[in-house]
């Protein structure tokens, strides 16, 4: 008879990718990467913005916390180390060194979304803020046929950038 371990891959082989595999952080991730784990609603990470304060309160990702570079170092401290933390900056650099100075620290999964909040833009991820104008959405952002069809490309193209 088969051990358990065969069976269970087995049954996860025939039933496809229905449910995630435990995400292994590298270094650098991609907005797509945030996205798709935010998507399947995985439990334990935190989005870290180390933008300045008016900055984060004008746009950010969605559910993102404030965290600026300078305070960085005495706010570390509320944070869980071996949580997942994806850090998004006004640059690459300044992401990357954030993360850096968490692992320094001894956080065990820290990575950095590349292109932060303008590639979050790009794969269509949602956002929060006060909008400082009163300009109002395009009457295509009410067509749901459109917008579907639109996050259906955007995702798909995500999946091809991701593979490659």
């Amino acid at each position: 008879m088969a051990n358990l371990h065969d069976m269970i891959e087995g049954v996860q082989d025939a039933l496809g990718n229905l449910t995630p595999t435990p995400v292994v952080l590298q270094e650098e991730s991609t907005a797509y990467d945030l996205k798709t784990r935010l998507e399947w609603g995985e439990p334990a990470l935190s989005i870290i913005d180390i933008r300045e304060h008016e900055a984060f309160n004008r746009e950010r990702i969605t559910g993102a916390m404030s965290m600026p570079m300078e305070q960085l170092a005495e706010m570390k401290s509320t944070l869980q180390p071996t949580r997942d933390l994806y850090i998004y900056g006004d640059t690459d650099e300044q992401a990357h060194t954030a993360a850096e100075m968490l692992r320094a620290a001894n956080f065990k999964a820290v990575t950095h979304v590349m292109g932060g909040l303008d590639a979050w833009h790009e794969i269509g991820g949602p956002t929060e803020g006060v909008q400082e104008d009163d300009t109002y959405p395009s009457a295509s952002a009410f067509n749901v046929v459109s917008r579907l069809k639109t996050e259906h490309d955007v995702q798909a193209a995500g999946k091809s950038q991701h593979a490659n």
